[in-house]
């Protein structure tokens, strides 16, 4: 009898609700089709991705290179405002989360026009690296970049924010580079200590993210 009436009680639970978001495919665009998806058990936010890439030179800027949007169920660890900046080139990542479901109907703003946060750290001009670079926004950080260009090793040196300084030496190896990270200003003139992994590629950024 009690067999009985604990398979009647399993049959009878309530379903576990399972999240439903908007998602669609990042596009160089900058726009994308929305679509939905039920989300895996362990994915309980929404998000709204938005990848931007500037370049230019170290006092200009201004050119965006990239600008990328996308939606998919995530994790709350992955819901991230990251930017690193090497003076000629800056990669800002936001992903938006929520907990409702279609609450990401909306893209992730556009978070790159922040202001100067008093961090200093040195940017590189061709080989010197010497180059005073203000930081801006979340980039409480400096960073120094070794990476392979046609054979030759080319140091990068710029201001990272901290989800790009976490300890993720697996990521550094994906990309090809050597990276370090360091707090207080100019921190970064010479070999620093925290090995770290840096987010410098688009399809890198958004396929940590992105649940296909």
């Amino acid at each position: 009898m009690h067999h009985l009436l604990l398979i009647f009680g399993i049959f009878h639970l309530p379903k576990v609700a399972t999240l439903k978001c908007y998602e669609c495919a990042a596009g160089s665009s900058g726009s994308c089709i929305d679509a939905t998806k039920e989300c895996p058990p362990l994915a309980d936010q929404c998000g709204a991705l938005r990848l931007i890439v500037y370049g230019g030179t170290l006092s200009t800027c201004d050119e965006v290179i990239a600008d990328v949007n996308g939606k998919s169920c995530t994790f709350a660890d992955h819901c991230v405002e990251v930017s690193v900046n090497f003076g000629a080139t800056r990669t800002i990542f936001t992903n938006r989360c929520c907990t409702t479901d279609l609450c990401n109907s909306l893209p992730a703003p556009d978070i790159s026009k922040s202001r100067p946060n008093g961090k200093k750290c040195f940017s590189c001009n061709g080989l010197q690296c010497t180059t005073s670079l203000d930081c801006q926004g979340n980039e409480h950080y400096c960073v120094t970049a070794i990476v392979d260009v046609k054979g030759q090793s080319r140091t990068m040196r710029g201001c990272a924010s901290k989800q790009m300084c976490s300890n993720t030496q697996q990521l550094a190896a994906l990309i090809g580079a050597q990276v370090s990270c360091c707090e207080g200003d100019y921190c970064n003139s010479g070999n620093t200590q925290r090995a770290a992994g840096l987010l410098l590629v688009a399809a890198t950024l958004l396929s940590l993210v992105m649940l296909h």
